[in-house]
C-alpha cells in the first residue's frame, strides 16, 4: 500500500451526506487516505457512493473489519484498503485473494509477526496509546522490515515521537480532522485541522 502522505483519517459514526463533505475537504486539505469504520451505519453504502468521482491518488477504505462476513462486505462496497483492530488469518487471506491491501491490527510481538507473516501489507500496532512510541521502538527491534502504523492515541504532541520510533505511518480521528471542527460541522476549521496534522506526519522532526 502506496502511502505518499503517512496518515490515514479514521471516520465513524458520521452521516453519509456530511461524510462526503468531510472527505472532499480533507483531500483537498492534503490527506490521501480515509477509512469508514464498518460500524458506522449504512458504511458499506457511504464507500461505494463516495468511490465514484473520487480524485486521482486518493483512498477510500474501509476499518474495524473484524470477521471474514465484513471483509466480504467491505470489498463488495468497493473499499481499496482493509484496517482490521485484530489479526484475522482469514481475512487478511481473503484481502489477498481479491488484490485489496489489507493493514492488520496487532498488539503483541507475536500478532505482529503473525499478521506479517500471513500477508498484511502494514501491522496497525494498536491500541497504540497502551505503551506508546517507546513501545514501538522495542518492536522495530526483531521487526525492522514490518510496516507498523501506529494507532489508538495519535496527537498533534505526540506524533513527532512515533515517527521517531520507526513507524511507517498513523492513523487518526479526532485529533487529526478536529473534535470541534466536526461537532460543528466546521469545514474550515477541519480543513486548517487537516492541513496542520499532515504537515506534522511530512515532517515529524518539527
Amino acid at each position: 500500500m502506496n502511502l505518499t502522505v503517512p496518515v490515514i483519517g479514521i471516520l465513524r459514526g458520521v452521516a453519509p451526506d456530511f461524510f462526503r463533505r468531510v472527505m472532499e475537504t480533507s483531500f483537498a486539505s492534503g490527506l490521501q487516505a480515509i477509512e469508514i469504520t464498518m460500524n458506522t451505519a449504512g458504511a458499506a453504502k457511504i464507500v461505494s457512493s463516495g468511490i465514484a468521482g473520487l480524485p486521482a491518488g486518493k483512498l477510500l477504505g474501509m476499518g474495524t473489519i473484524r470477521n471474514l462476513e465484513e471483509a466480504k462486505e467491505a470489498v463488495g462496497s468497493g473499499a481499496m484498503f482493509l484496517v482490521t483492530p485484530n489479526t484475522d488469518i482469514e481475512v487478511i487471506a481473503y484481502a489477498r485473494s481479491q488484490s485489496v491491501p489489507v493493514i492488520a491490527g496487532a498488539c503483541t510481538p507475536t500478532e505482529v509477526y503473525r499478521a506479517w507473516s500471513a500477508g498484511a501489507d502494514m501491522v496497525k500496532v494498536f491500541p497504540a496509546s497502551l505503551f506508546g512510541p517507546r513501545y514501538i521502538r522495542e518492536l522495530r527491534g526483531p521487526f525492522d522490515t514490518i510496516p507498523l502504523v501506529a494507532v489508538g492515541g495519535v496527537t498533534r504532541d505526540n506524533i513527532g515521537d512515533y515517527f521517531a520510533a520507526g513507524v511507517q505511518a498513523v492513523a487518526a480521528s479526532t485529533a487529526l480532522f478536529g473534535r470541534r471542527a466536526l461537532m460543528d460541522s466546521n469545514l474550515d476549521q477541519l480543513s486548517e485541522s487537516v492541513r496542520t496534522f499532515v504537515a506534522l506526519c511530512s515532517h515529524p522532526d518539527k
